[in-house]
Parts: structure tokens; C-alpha cells; sequence
């Protein structure tokens, strides 16, 4: 706010040295026109300019009030005779300025509306004042090389009155063009942010339910049978829902922080988790391989990354595979971090269930898609499914 106050009294300091240069102006061609010197007493040329331009340095109060002033101050001088003759623009220079400002600011069918009153009024002083008052007045002493002539006097005006009206509206469209940019920039950000919390949401609570849900049928078939067993897989069941608990809980976090300085960073999932991923898997039946080579650190979003594409995939082995056996490796070369995961397929010849993936496969391809990596996942043919993903990466941990 306080800027803003600033920026409008900076603004109104420079529309009042300009109205101060202006009412110079006009003063100078009031006493020494190029054509026959006004009537009015020579004394009179400093209240007129005055008059004329005082409009200038109120302008950004109230536009359109202060640029039908500046019209009728105008006109008025023009008829009343107390103007520069062969110069008569420069009387209606104050209402070219407020007219622009109008034009910037108001919209397209009230701007062109003052322009059509500004030259209805300019055209008709004009022509008065040629009428009824340039003929009294007595020849100039030195006469102008250009005869002062209404069609002159009325064209000079009318272009510039629609010159300023023109830069006006080119003004006011560029800056609508801009903001709607804006907003549809601010839009876009706001739908990915969603997208992005939606796949986060959707890798935590796939992975952790799939988990969650193997393990009670487990304990559901065997619970007369095998007590030890129900136990084991509620303490699973339980030790998974305070898992999932504490990551939707850092998403919700990274939410309420909306970019606080103040907010303690939350750690967010990295390869260093990786290990326990597969233990989560193991308990659900699955026979886990997993393999990281490479000493390069990776970035954190690139971990992330690596760490959601891993816990996708064993969540559809998971889900739709059940019991077998599963190899997870993860290559880092410190320009490019290669993921890989492969099952078996179901144990028994049963079928698995459902596509292995749907929602889940399109996250994983989106998130390499971010680094403009590539991806594969299918049959083998020997058997089983293979996730494949590459994830090209730079320094600060963005597309290479």
C-alpha cells in the first residue's frame, strides 16, 4: 500500500512538471502567435495558460471528470478567443494528455466515446473560432510562412486526439493481455501443483492400502488357525498405517507452509528408504532383490523421484501379482539415475489380477517424463513384468 502511495505521488510530481511545461508553452504562443495576436490583454495569457493546463497535473484523480474540464477549458479558450492563432493545437494539448490517460484506463467503448465528444467539441471551437473571431483580428506583424487556415488547425488537432487515444487503447490491451497471461500462468501452476499432490497422495496411499489389504486377508484366513501369523501381520498393519499417517501428513505440511521462511524443512522420501520399501514388500509375501549401485549423491528431487517410481512398482506387484519373487536395481552415474524392476510373475500359473499398473504406470511415466527421461513397462516374455525408467538429471537436480 505504502509503495503504491509512493509510485501515485511520483506520477502526480511528474504530471505537475509537465503541466508547468506545458502552461509555458501556451503562455509563449498566447503573447507571440504565428499568426494575428490575440485580442485579450497581454497580462491575460498567464491565468489562460493556467487554466488550460492545470488539468494535466489532476489527471490521475479522476480521469474522466478532470478530461471533459480539460475539453471544455479548451473549446472555451478557442471561442473566447484567447488562443494562439496558427497554433491552436496547443491549446488542446492538456486534453490529448488526459484523453491517452483515459484511454489506458477506461474501457474500449467509454474511451472511444471521449474521443469522438473530444473532437466533436475541438472541430466545432474551431470552426467558430474562425467564424466569428479570426476575422476581427488585426493582421500579424510578421506574417507566418503558413497562413492560418481552419482545415490546418482542425486536422493537427484531430490527429493527435486520436493518436493519443490509439497509444491509450494499444496500452490498455497490452496490459489485459498481460494480466490475463498471468492468471493463466498462475492457473497453470496451481492445476500442477494439484497433479502433483494428487500422483503423491496416490503412490502413498496405493502403496501403503495394497500393503494394508494383503496382509488382513492374510490374517483373516488364517485366524483360528495360526494366531502368531495374525499377529505378525497386524503389527505389519500397523507399522504401515503410521507410515502412510506421517507421510500424508509431510504433504499436508508442505501445504499449510505455502513457501513460509519460517517453516521447518520437512525430509521428504530418498534412497536411504529405499531398503525399507522392500522390507514393506517382503512382508506382504514378496521376495524382494534390491541393488543400488553407485556412489553419486542425487538430488533430492531426483531421489524422490527414484524413490515414487521404486515404491510404484512394488506396490503393483503387490497388488496384482501377489507372492513371487521381485528384482529391484538402481543405477547412478551422477548424470543419470536407471531404475529397473522386474518379477517373476504370479507363482502357480494363477493369472495376475487386473493390468499391473493403470494409474500407477502413468505416474511413473509422468514423473520420468519431468526429466525427459524414458520409460518401458510390459511382459516379458519369459515370463513376468518389467519396469524400466532413466531419469537424465543435471547438477541442481533438474532435466539435463
Amino acid at each position: 500500500m505504502q509503495w503504491s502511495e509512493r509510485r501515485l505521488d511520483g506520477r502526480s510530481v511528474t504530471d505537475t512538471v509537465v503541466a508547468v511545461a506545458v502552461a509555458l508553452i501556451i503562455r509563449y504562443a498566447f503573447v507571440d502567435p504565428p499568426g494575428p495576436s490575440s485580442p485579450w490583454p497581454a497580462w491575460s495569457a498567464w491565468p489562460a495558460a493556467v487554466l488550460v493546463s492545470l488539468p494535466i497535473a489532476v489527471r490521475r484523480r479522476r480521469p474522466r471528470v478532470v478530461l471533459a474540464l480539460a475539453c471544455a477549458t479548451a473549446a472555451m479558450a478557442t471561442m473566447a478567443g484567447a488562443v494562439a492563432v496558427g497554433a491552436i493545437w496547443l491549446t488542446f494539448t492538456p486534453t490529448v494528455l488526459v484523453l491517452y490517460l483515459v484511454a489506458a484506463t477506461a474501457s474500449i467503448a467509454w474511451s472511444a466515446a471521449a474521443l469522438a465528444a473530444c473532437l466533436s467539441a475541438a472541430v466545432t471551437s474551431i470552426l467558430v473560432f474562425y467564424a466569428q473571431v479570426f476575422p476581427g483580428l488585426e493582421p500579424a506583424a510578421t506574417p507566418s510562412e503558413i497562413r492560418p487556415a481552419w482545415p490546418i488547425e482542425i486536422g493537427v488537432t484531430g490527429v493527435l486526439l486520436t493518436a493519443a487515444w490509439a497509444v491509450g487503447a494499444v496500452v490498455r490491451w497490452k496490459r489485459n493481455t498481460t494480466a490475463r497471461l498471468v492468471r493463466h500462468l498462475a492457473d497453470t501452476a496451481v492445476t500442477d501443483e494439484r497433479r502433483r499432490i494428487a500422483r503423491e497422495l496416490h503412490d502413498i496411499i496405493g502403496h501403503s492400502m495394497s500393503l494394508i489389504t494383503v496382509k488382513a486377508t492374510v490374517a483373516n484366513h488364517v485366524a483360528d488357525a495360526r494366531p502368531q501369523e495374525v499377529r505378525a501381520a497386524l503389527a505389519v498393519i500397523e507399522q504401515t498405517s503410521r507410515s502412510t499417517l506421517a507421510e500424508i501428513h509431510r504433504v499436508l505440511d508442505l501445504l499449510r507452509a505455502d513457501g513460509d521462511p519460517h517453516q521447518d524443512p520437512v525430509p521428504v522420501p530418498g534412497m536411504a528408504d529405499l531398503p525399507e520399501l522392500a522390507a514393506h514388500a517382503r512382508s506382504a509375501g514378496v521376495e524382494v532383490d534390491l541393488a543400488v549401485r553407485g556412489e553419486s549423491a542425487l538430488p533430492a528431487a531426483v531421489a524422490m523421484s527414484v524413490y515414487r517410481i521404486v515404491q510404484q512398482a512394488l506396490t503393483n506387484v503387490v497388488t496384482h501379482v501377489g507372492p513371487t519373487r521381485c528384482a529391484v536395481t538402481v543405477d547412478v552415474d551422477g548424470q543419470e539415475a536407471a531404475i529397473e524392476v522386474v518379477d517373476d510373475g504370479p507363482r502357480h500359473g494363477r493369472p495376475p489380477r487386473a493390468d499391473h499398473g493403470g494409474h500407477g504406470l502413468i505416474g511413473m511415466r509422468e514423473r520420468t517424463r519431468m526429466y525427459g527421461g524414458t520409460f518401458e513397462a510390459g511382459p516379458r516374455p519369459e515370463g513376468g513384468f518389467r519396469v524400466a525408467a532413466r531419469l537424465p538429471y543435471g547438477p541442481d537436480g533438474t532435466q539435463a
